[in-house]
């Protein structure tokens, strides 16, 4: 049994091990729960293939599929869905469009097969700090899955860092609405950075004023704590250039608010200065750059 209750044995079948996904299994491994994991890379891999994993793991089945957004997941979901048997269970908790699991929950409810929609939170920290999860389908099926969602959440009280959102599609809405206020909170940090930074003739301590509002004041945040550790490494960020990707998430929750009359200002215009930041240096994307490495682990460019 892949699954049983909260006190049995749990087995997990894990597509994708990279920064996310490798955290994910030792967090699950140090619980107590086996992981039978399947990469690309074969460096990283303990089978060869999608079949292997699946001929490996105990029916009924549960896999997690930790890989990029779009066509990589499709496919993977695809045949993982043509492997797998009636009563397994499909967890995708990569950054999917919630338009997206509509889809696969279909494709998956054609042969019998469970599916959810897991929105994961926590980046490269999670192993250790643990993951807030923000899940989408039936009752049943996050009932099934619980044990893995209770391994992989911090500790404490299960509300405080898992929600079952509602049905199939609502964990990866949540999860890109999170994204998006998560660009605002980077936004607002990285342009008081700019503007300390171009006081030097007043502000004689930057790393340390960010360093005093981490106790006590209304922006102390696990983000600021990142920032500060940033400082800490490189305090004029000499060594990365000021140039910020985005994922996805933030354009569409832009489209989402338009689309339902939303107002979001403060999300869009941190959209709109990522777009700046491939096109000159700024002081202001060098601190976006450096928080989405050291919270996700995301790469950022060099200074020559």
């Amino acid at each position: 049994m892949s699954i049983q209750d909260a006190a049995g044995i749990a087995q997990i079948g894990l597509v994708g091990l990279g920064r996310m996904g490798g955290a994910m299994r030792g967090r699950l491994e140090s619980r107590g729960i086996d992981v039978v994991g399947f990469d690309a890379n074969p460096e990283l891999t303990e089978v060869e293939s999608l079949a292997g994993l699946v001929g490996a793991l105990s029916a009924p089945r549960l896999i997690w599929v930790m890989v990029p957004a779009g066509e990589i997941t499709r496919s993977v979901v695809s045949e993982l869905v043509s492997l797998m048997d009636a009563g397994d269970l499909l967890i995708d908790g990569g950054n999917s469009r919630y338009t997206e699991d509509a889809v696969h929950a279909e494709l998956a409810a054609e042969k019998g097969i469970g599916y959810l929609d897991a929105g994961v939170s926590g980046g490269i920290w999670g192993r250790d700090n643990g993951y807030g999860l923000m899940v989408g389908g039936s009752q049943e099926d996050v009932a099934r899955a619980m044990p893995a969602f209770d391994a992989l959440r911090p500790e404490g009280p299960r509300e405080e860092g898992f929600v079952h959102v509602g049905p199939v599609g609502a964990g990866h809405y949540a999860k890109m609405v999170h994204n998006g206020i998560e660009y605002a909170l980077m936004q607002a940090y990285a342009e008081g950075y700019e503007l300390l930074e171009k006081r030097d003739d007043l502000i004689t301590d930057l790393t340390g004023t960010f360093k005093a509002w981490q106790r006590g004041t209304v922006v102390r945040s696990w983000l600021l704590e990142l920032l500060v550790r940033a400082l800490d490494q490189d305090p004029e960020f000499e060594e990365i250039v000021g140039y910020v990707e985005d994922s996805g998430e933030g354009r569409w929750t832009i489209e989402e608010a338009i689309e339902n009359a939303v107002p979001v200002p403060a999300i869009s215009a941190s959209i709109f200065a990522r777009f700046v930041s491939r096109q000159e240096e700024s002081p202001a994307m060098k601190a976006v750059a450096a928080l989405r490495h050291q919270f996700g682990g995301h790469a950022v460019k060099k200074a020559d």
